[in-house]
């Protein structure tokens, strides 16, 4: 019976390890879809930027030029004062000349209104427009993934608008304010900027909405299912690091996905869409956070594995742990010689190394479980926080190992077995 529940055991190792490899970058979804698509605040952080991206702005000046289309007839203006130049006196030639100064004069307004629309877009009350629309209508989040758009936001048949009829109405006063009288007639039209459109949008939604059932339990129920495989491998440390490099490499194939899809959508923008660099900047900034994660899990798997290499029988790591406490025992043997002693510190860590080590380790642990939104530079800070502990402790129990060799032994009692 020893034999096949060997087997078995490994077999159910393998499965759940495997089973948490998969999980790892469907976890990192589902927090991205709760912490960043869900959440407005978080959302707005994110989008907030976009409002001073140069391709958002250019996009959105056309779209704005395009909704205020001021209606001046320069042709009829110019025919109407060269006729009545004409009835004062003026030569025929000369009235034709002014007929012909009407595409000048259509190209001065449309330039007016350009001016104008930059002019509002580069400024602070553009970003003001922008930030509010969004946070106004968390629907700005929940849009593009559950299909109910509303408010500034709307979503049909896979296209996403922004309406920035807002912007047109401000627009409209400036030009109004500059001495552009016509814009007071400009007529109600749509006043609709497409942000993103995709025929795979209802699939998204779907998805979007089985991930938002599964909720945050999922990356729990991740850890549990490795942390289990882990324990019934009967060699875990590398069955550890197996789990953290198979959880990096999932995550790494899902990043170069991202890669793939973003130049797959760009490569085949709907005509809806009036900017590619604008779709390609709300595109990155919408995945930003996502992309940090995935590379987040990908150096921390790294790590973690590493970590698990360095801690076992190979010769290399027995190399690095030897030159460790061999610098730790010059050091040691430095501070004896100036009056430095550690006392019962030093000889108390020498003989709980292990324990201490582990305990900092499940400090630092939960540190980065709680931290929020961890990225890169969390685990580098972790880590170096990490080695820079191990060193006093190493240092402390090297420190307490000499005061232990040449403290001096107490005689035997008279009576007792030599």
């Amino acid at each position: 019976m020893a034999g096949p529940g060997r087997i078995a055991r490994k077999v159910v190792s393998a499965v759940l390890i495997v089973l948490a490899c998969i999980l790892v970058p469907v976890s990192v979804l589902t927090v991205w879809v709760h912490n960043i698509a869900l959440d407005t605040d978080r959302y707005v952080e994110t989008v907030g930027p976009l409002a001073s991206d140069p391709a958002i702005e250019a996009a959105a000046t056309n779209r704005i030029v395009q909704a205020v289309d001021v209606r001046f007839d320069g042709k009829q203006i110019t025919a109407d004062v060269a006729a009545w130049l004409q009835s004062q006196g003026l030569p025929p030639r000369a009235a034709q000349a002014v007929k012909g100064l009407a595409p000048q004069l259509d190209s001065a307004v449309s330039s007016a209104t350009r001016k104008v629309a930059t002019r509002f877009v580069e400024s602070d009350r553009f970003e003001n427009v922008w930030t509010t629309a969004n946070r106004a209508a968390h629907a700005a989040v929940v849009h593009a993934l559950t299909g109910e758009g509303r408010g500034a936001i709307g979503v049909k048949e896979g296209t996403v608008t922004l309406d920035v009829g807002a912007a047109v109405d401000r627009v409209k006063e400036d030009l109004v304010d500059a001495g552009v009288a016509p814009a007071e007639k400009i007529p109600e039209i749509n006043k609709q900027m497409v942000l993103f459109q995709s025929d795979k949008l209802e699939r998204m939604q779907s998805a979007a909405h089985a991930l938002d059932v599964v909720g945050n339990w999922l990356p729990v129920l991740t850890v549990v299912i490795a942390a289990a495989g882990v324990l019934l491998a009967y060699r875990r440390r590398r069955a550890l690091a197996k789990t953290a490099l198979g959880a990096a490499f999932a995550c790494l194939i899902v990043a170069i996905g991202l890669v793939v899809a973003r130049r797959y959508y760009l490569d085949h923008l709907p005509p809806q869409v009036q900017s590619e660099a604008a779709a390609a900047a709300i595109f990155d900034q919408l995945l930003r956070f996502l992309r940090v994660s995935l590379r987040t899990v990908i150096v921390l798997g790294v790590v973690v594995a590493l970590g698990a290499y360095l801690v076992g029988p190979g010769r290399w790591p027995r190399a690095v742990r030897s030159t460790s406490d061999r610098t730790a025992d010059s050091v040691a043997r430095w501070a004896d010689t100036h009056g430095v002693h550690t006392g019962r510190v030093g000889t108390w860590t020498a003989d709980y190394r292990r324990w201490l080590t582990i305990g900092v380790l499940l400090v630092l642990a939960l540190l980065f479980a709680l931290w929020n939104y961890p990225t890169v530079l969390t685990i580098l800070l972790l880590v170096l926080i990490f080695l820079a502990v191990l060193a006093v402790i190493a240092l402390l129990a090297a420190t307490g190992r000499r005061t232990q060799a040449t403290a001096p032994q107490e005689p035997a009692a008279p009576g007792s077995d030599q």
